[in-house]
């Protein structure tokens, strides 16, 4: 080992550890350098982080009083300075695409959250993104709602880059999974030597699940419920993950895999933990496995470099997992519903979070 627990994480177990953070000091102040030599091999965002990013710096005021100057919209405007940030992390984290032959390198920005229930729509925004980006390490994020899932599969057919974003439940991967290898058998009959260029990692939400079971379980509270608490996370993306690795040895993959498919990689995301009594590395620590992504907030990312363990843990007592699931199921707690409400809350979340910048920007505008 190296000493380096994040270079470890990749080199040891197979794990890429990528950043769920996007800001434009990164980029103007070198502080990607220093995340790219921690060991940091890609890079995730999303509405929220943009919120956060664009109102707490005025680093983009000259790009939008610019940009208002020409005549763009309010969210013409939001684009610019989005696309503007997306670009400069591609670059550097171009030369880790090239070096890691595709594997990584990767910088994620996700269609208008406005178009969670819109399939054509979110086609033709992730089109329209990955036109005016054209970058071969950016990384379209798309939900993955139930309308969506044809969009997914249309998009990979198109040979673009997708990270399904928005998975907190076992049917729902499953269906994400399946759309993606339609996808690739769609392009595999028109473009069969594109197969091999085309990456897509599939986020499933953990932190999110445990704070919605708990509360659950905390409403129940009898001893059995109580016990419990924290653990619903963990066990279904054990689950998760054997259904990946179930999905990703089958026939329909094989035939793909023969030209040169790369799998769609399981992604966990909402790693932080959302409660103080657990553990601050635990939803890194319990979810290390190989062909697979765990994307970090700074505070996360610092924790596990300062004292997170190195080790392959998510193949570990998947028979506990069930048991746990089981469990939850017999004190009628339905991770469907689970999934089913988080699905919701987190749409709307980042609905709010570009909605209210928006709105922000309009005042800023005027």
């Amino acid at each position: 080992m190296s000493g380096n627990r994040l270079t470890d994480l990749f080199t040891v177990t197979g794990q890429s550890p990528w950043l769920d953070n996007l800001k434009r000091e990164y980029i103007v102040n070198g502080d990607f350098a220093r995340v790219l030599a921690s060991g940091i091999r890609g890079l995730t965002s999303n509405p929220t982080i943009f919120q956060k990013a664009i109102q707490g710096s005025a680093l983009y005021d000259d790009q939008f009083f610019k940009s208002v100057q020409r005549g763009l919209t309010t969210e013409e405007t939001y684009w610019e300075l989005v696309v503007s940030d997306i670009i400069g992390a591609l670059d550097i984290f171009g030369p880790l695409y090239v070096s890691s032959s595709g594997l990584d390198g990767y910088v994620s920005v996700e269609v208008s959250p406005g178009l969670a229930q819109d399939m054509d729509g979110t086609v033709a925004a992730a089109q329209e993104l990955q036109d005016r980006i054209a970058r071969p390490n950016v990384m379209i994020k798309v939900p993955a709602t139930k309308v969506c899932i044809p969009a997914i599969e249309e998009i990979i057919s198109r040979g673009i880059n997708v990270n399904v974003t928005l998975i907190f439940g076992l049917d729902r991967y499953q269906e994400v999974m399946d759309a993606y290898i339609r996808g690739l058998q769609r392009l595999g009959k028109t473009n069969p030597s594109k197969v091999q260029e085309v990456a897509s990692v599939a986020s499933f939400f953990i932190s999110r699940v445990d704070s919605e079971v708990d509360k659950r379980l905390d409403a129940i509270c009898t001893q059995d419920a109580l016990d419990l608490r924290g653990k619903a996370a963990i066990a279904q993306a054990k689950i998760a993950y054997e259904m990946f690795e179930q999905t990703f040895s089958g026939e329909a993959w094989r035939s793909l895999a023969k030209l040169g498919a790369q799998v769609q990689r399981p992604l966990w995301a909402s790693t932080s933990t959302k409660n103080p009594d657990y553990p601050d590395t635990m939803y890194v620590d319990e979810l290390i496995g190989p062909h697979s992504v765990n994307t970090l907030p700074d505070a996360t990312m610092d924790a596990f470099s300062d004292h997170g363990s190195i080790a392959e843990t998510i193949t570990s007592n998947v028979d506990g997992a069930r048991k746990v699931l089981d469990d939850l199921s017999r004190l009628g707690i339905d991770m469907t519903s689970v999934a089913q409400q988080l699905e919701h809350d987190g749409v709307l979340s980042f609905q709010q979070s570009f909605n209210e910048l928006l709105a922000v920007l309009e005042a800023k505008r005027k």
